[in-house]
């Protein structure tokens, strides 16, 4: 079984962060790297964790469902201007649709299931930011190691 990494994050730069900075929760490594860049590069803005919320309908249950990003983030470009940018951090494996199998085991069954909600999930933030004039980004291990 896989450890993960969990804790509570305390920013150098508070006056950053909007929304509570003494309760800051990491589920992993990979968010607890990207919180410690964000909360210091002189081009992030702002930022916040799991704060912004899209309702999306499962492909599982056919009920509306609330989703929560991992963040939301506002740098400054290269020219100067204001970007905001909802993330989503996930195992690069989690954002490849499962091959077809023909056997169907319950390890296919459970990657084929999160494969459904997350493309749910991932569909309605696209639509969510393209209304907001934001991006949305999935970010993978090989994005926040460059592996």
């Amino acid at each position: 079984m896989v450890k993960y990494t969990q804790g509570y994050f305390k920013p150098r730069n508070p006056q950053k962060y909007k929304g509570d900075p003494t309760n800051i929760v990491y589920r992993s490594s990979w968010e607890l790297r990207l919180m410690s860049h964000f909360d210091e590069h002189k081009d992030v803005i702002w930022w916040k964790s799991e704060e912004t919320i899209i309702p999306y309908r499962s492909p599982i249950d056919g009920k509306i469902h609330r989703y929560f990003p991992d963040f939301l983030i506002n740098t400054k470009n290269k020219q100067g201007k204001s970007d905001m940018l909802l993330i989503e951090v996930k195992p690069l494996a989690q954002t490849i649709e499962p091959k077809k199998q023909t056997t169907m085991t319950k390890k296919y069954l459970k990657e084929v299931f999160t494969w459904g909600v997350n493309e749910s999930k991932w569909q309605a933030a696209q639509e969510y930011c393209k209304d907001k004039g934001w991006k949305f980004v999935i970010m993978t291990e090989k994005d926040i190691y460059g592996k």
